[in-house]
């Protein structure tokens, strides 16, 4: 029999403004849905903006009064998240919570971003730590929340401070799990930070389990012209409700993490067994995320990296 669970009720948002990376499809869609539905304005900083309007129209089918605003930006582009980051603040609507959901996941060969990153660090985590960094003033001005999506590729990761870049030897899978431990790093990171110079500011890092995305579909662009034989398997465990999630449960964890007061500075997942699936709560962060040394060098190193100013 399927399993199934309530999601997690989200707060009246009226008046809030919620930035989600990613919002385009799979989970960020959801997100973008939920939080739009509890009142919202939610801002979809999207890559290909015809995806994006796609997204919003499915958004406002079901919610007509849905508040969305399309921006563009690229993650993987400094100058991108730059300009995006300027209309913002010119703009100066405070921030209440941002999602960095966006991800880009094990590309076969090494591909590089358009400022020479290794294409999943450059994206997964150093896109969206410019991002924070560019927004921290509308987010210090709201007291707002700061959700990193992690990933189950994080548990077993560490941050390879010899080749930052994979330009040794690539391989894309620890890629991956790098640029998702140094997006949870980060958070954990702003979070004491915040706290240390009275920025107002919290965060929390979430993970979606296993969940039939697009991330591990084809994507040519990536080149991968099939999808994995991964996503086929969690596409059927998914249909037929077995140990993985949905991308409506997958959201679940980031719901909680960007709603509720009470789970600043946690880890928050899937509580079913390996937490691939099941009901989104706390949970205790895996070893890797506990490293605060690292996190504290990462901060400095990504400062540099991308030469985003990330102080109060």
């Amino acid at each position: 029999m399927p399993q199934h669970h309530d999601h997690p009720s989200v707060p009246d948002l009226t008046g809030r403004r919620v930035l989600v990376t990613g919002g385009s499809d799979g989970i960020g869609l959801v997100l973008a849905g939920r939080f739009a539905a509890a009142g919202a304005e939610v801002v979809l900083p999207v890559r290909n903006r015809e995806k994006g309007a796609a997204a919003i129209a499915r958004v406002r089918d079901r919610h007509p009064d849905a508040a969305l605003v399309l921006e563009d930006a690229d993650l993987s582009s400094l100058a991108s998240v730059a300009a995006l980051t300027d209309r913002l603040r010119a703009d100066g609507a405070p921030i209440d919570v941002l999602v960095a959901n966006a991800g880009v996941m094990t590309p076969p060969e090494r591909a590089t971003t358009a400022d020479g990153f290794e294409l999943q660090f450059g994206t997964n985590h150093l896109g969206h730590a410019a991002l924070v960094g560019g927004v921290l003033p509308l987010l210090r001005a709201a007291g707002g929340r700061v959700v990193v999506q992690s990933s189950v590729a994080a548990r077993g990761a560490s941050v390879q401070w010899d080749d930052l870049q994979f330009e040794r030897r690539y391989h894309g899978g620890r890629a991956y799990g790098q640029s998702k431990l140094a997006g949870a790093l980060f958070a954990f990171e702003l979070g004491r930070r915040s706290r240390a110079g009275g920025w107002g500011v919290t965060s929390a890092v979430s993970h979606p389990g296993v969940a039939p995305t697009s991330l591990l579909a084809a994507r040519p662009e990536l080149g991968r012209t099939r999808d994995t034989p991964q996503v086929r398997l969690i596409r059927w465990l998914s249909a037929h409700g077995l140990l993985v999630g949905t991308p409506e449960t997958a959201a679940d964890p980031a719901v909680l993490a960007a709603t509720r007061e009470d789970l600043a500075d946690a880890f928050v997942g899937p509580t079913g067994p390996g937490g691939v699936g099941g009901p989104a709560g706390r949970q205790e962060p895996w070893a890797p995320m506990r490293r605060d040394a690292d996190a504290a060098r990462l901060w400095d190193v990504t400062a540099e990296l991308t030469g985003v100013r990330l102080a109060g």
